[in-house]
């Protein structure tokens, strides 16, 4: 019997192994022929869409391993949301998406390196509706445990391209009233050229049309502290034209601005849609300034323009990280309109909608904006160095204000007007969704007669006016304040000049021209003095006293104007001052709107007509009494009219020495004893 050879199980085991080998590296090599990257998209796909909550796929993934990893996934499709099923494309897609990574650089703790991020026709669809649901609001992490991981991974990555290829997205806000496309390009940086994004806009933004076009620096630039960031673009939204260029020294770090920013267009309230801040109806307007930005504030600086025919500059700050945001504004004029200030009361300016159809209303019906009050806190002051405007040639202007919260506090508003001036103050504390409780004063001070008069050869004068309005009222416009009004006015006009110009200048010239002739007051008269002292109750003026006298006639009033309806219901009668004979008194009525009233003779004045005929029947010398009118006395009536006014003045504050007419007194009396 023949023993086995030693060697023989050795070489067999070698051969075994040999095979096994040669099977294995068959097989590796086989599977390197045979290995698809795709055998992991159906993994990918189910871990991306639990993640997300909302079905996601690729169609296809690519690896290149090495030091510098390349990974690709094609046809990326992220759908919408379950409760956005009725959108009719995806939430957002992308034809390929490339990310590499330099793995020898996080393997030797050099920090994480992403050489490139490439995104090839990338579209999105971002919808939020009335109810404020939206489709871009993920699931937050699933662990608190995840967080802490997340936000310890060392530094941020360091990033050499990123390169944004056609990209389409859709953005409907419906709160905002805006649907529009946000189409985003960008180039890569060669030697002879910089790198760039390129943004464009198209559709409607705040109800209105919107275009944009906006070029920036390569996207990385962004992240340079050493090369300034270039920006140059422009907008449209409806008939606003908005324009920026310039540079950013440190855009991450918000230093340095270099930008110019212009706007323009037929009405600065239209730019609310685009800034976020509510500025009141004006007419059209451009102005330009200086952009910066920081931390904290977003500044519009040294701007310069025009709003209607006035000048307009100064400087804007804004704070939006407070809610509601702040605003801090210092501007002002060198010449202003004071027309184009209308929107600031009310008045119809800019693209301001029409007043309601109300035929008699005299005051503004605008109604205050509270929602847009609320949009924002402001701090303001305005002075304007020359006023320009043909009704009331003013000399300057200077206002400052609040708004906290929606409540509106007036601290000044002051016009002043050779050595006059008139001045007012106001407290507006929300009162409800739609309504304000108002404080307000007016001060009118020793305002020269001949700056406020329209030019006119007939006026001549040296006469002032002083004293005071008061109101108190619950409304949300000019004209509701008013008819649901209290308080007061108690005015004095101190020797006027020709009453021939006065009157007609005051109350309107056909009108004015219609009471004198009513009246039979003489052509060119003196006007001695006015005194008006009239309380305010719910919305309708009263008249405690009403005094107009001239060297020759004396004329009394009394009634009412009803600002609930704009109407007026008037009486006037006039008396001759010294003895005069067949000098009949005047009487008229003055009644219905305001805006056009009816002027008729008075009761007295017909009753009184037919007692002369009367009575000259009878016993002729006796047909002369009723028209005789003697002097005012001892002491003259202007006197004993502003004694009443300074002991119950209606506006609830006394018109003291407001034209200085307590000085002329001593030389009033004087001059009307030499004539008694």
């Amino acid at each position: 019997m023949t023993t086995p050879s030693p060697s023989r199980p050795k070489r067999r085991i070698l051969k075994f192994f040999s095979y096994g080998l040669g099977v294995f590296a068959a097989a590796i090599l086989l599977l390197i022929f045979l290995w698809r990257w795709d055998w992991f998209v159906p993994l990918i796909n189910r871990k991306a869409t639990a993640a997300l909550q909302r079905p996601v796929s690729i169609a296809h993934l690519h690896v290149s391993p090495g030091f510098k990893t390349s990974v690709t996934v094609d046809d990326l499709r992220i759908e919408q949301p379950a409760d956005f099923s009725e959108e009719k494309q995806d939430f957002a897609s992308a034809r390929s998406v490339t990310v590499k990574f330099d793995v020898w650089r996080y393997i030797t703790g050099k920090g994480l390196s992403i050489p490139v991020i490439r995104v090839d026709a990338p579209q999105g669809d971002i919808v939020s509706r009335l109810n404020g649901k939206n489709n871009y609001t993920f699931p937050s992490s699933s662990s608190k445990a995840d967080t802490k991981k997340t936000s310890s991974t060392g530094d941020t990555p360091h990033f050499n391209e990123i390169a944004i290829h056609h990209a389409d997205i859709r953005i409907a806000l419906a709160r905002l009233k805006t649907d529009m496309h946000l189409r985003i390009h960008t180039t890569e940086p060669t030697e002879h050229q910089a790198g760039s994004i390129t943004l464009d806009l198209n559709g409607r933004y705040a109800q209105a049309p919107i275009t944009g076009h906006i070029v920036g620096g390569a996207l990385l630039g962004l992240t340079s502290r050493d090369t300034p960031y270039p920006i140059n673009g422009k907008l449209e939204n409806g008939p606003t034209f908005v324009t920026l260029h310039g540079t950013v020294d440190d855009p991450m770090a918000f230093k340095g601005t270099h930008l110019a920013l212009h706007f323009a267009g037929p009405d600065m309230a239209l730019l609310y849609a685009l800034t976020g801040v509510p500025i009141p109806h004006t007419p059209a307007y451009s102005i330009t300034g200086n952009l910066g930005y920081s931390k904290s504030y977003i500044r519009f600086d040294q701007f310069e323009g025009r709003m209607g025919t006035s000048d307009i500059g100064g400087d804007i700050h804004v704070d939006p990280h407070q809610k509601p945001i702040f605003v801090e504004a210092h501007l002002h004029s060198r010449n202003v309109n004071l027309a184009d200030l209308g929107g600031f009361i009310g008045a119809k300016t800019g693209t301001a909608p029409p007043p309601p159809k109300t035929s008699n209303a005299i005051l503004p019906t605008s109604k205050i904006d509270i929602p847009k009050l609320n949009a924002a806190n402001v701090t303001l002051t305005y002075h304007g160095n020359r006023i320009e405007n043909k009704d009331w040639p003013l000399d300057d202007i200077d206002t400052a204000f609040d708004i906290h919260d929606g409540s509106i506090n007036l601290h000044h508003l002051t016009f002043a007007s050779g050595t006059g001036h008139i001045s007012a103050e106001a407290k507006l504390d929300p009162a409800s969704a739609s309504q304000f409780h108002t404080h307000a004063k007016l001060d009118v001070s020793r305002l020269p007669l001949s700056r406020v008069m329209k030019p006119s050869s007939m006026f001549q004068g040296q006469g002032t006016i002083g004293g005071h309005m008061t109101l108190a009222s619950t409304g949300n416009s000019v004209a509701t304040l008013v008819a649901n009004g209290n308080g007061g006015i108690t005015l004095v006009l101190d020797r006027g000049g020709n009453i021939t110009a006065l009157l007609p200048d005051l109350i309107g010239l056909k009108l004015g021209s219609a009471v004198l002739s009513a009246l039979g007051i003489p052509d060119r008269s003196k006007l001695d003095c006015l005194v008006a002292d009239m309380p305010l109750q719910n919305g309708i003026l009263k008249t405690r006293s009403l005094l107009l006298q001239t060297g020759t006639t004396r004329t009394t009033g009394n009634g009412s104007v009803n600002f609930h309806n704009d109407t007026l219901d008037y009486a006037m009668t006039t008396r001759s001052v010294h003895p005069q004979i067949l000098s009949l008194p005047g009487a008229i009525h003055i009644s219905g709107p305001i805006a056009s009233p009816s002027i008729t003779p008075g009761a007295e004045l017909i009753g009184r007509v037919a007692a002369t005929i009367g009575l000259g029947i009878l016993f002729p010398p006796a047909a002369l009494l009723p028209t005789i009118q003697f002097g005012v006395g001892e002491g003259s009536a202007c006197e004993h009219a502003l004694a009443n006014a300074d002991q119950h003045p209606a506006a609830g504050i006394a018109p003291g020495s407001t034209t200085g007419a307590t000085r002329a007194k001593h030389a009033y009396r004087t001059r009307h004893k030499a004539h008694r």
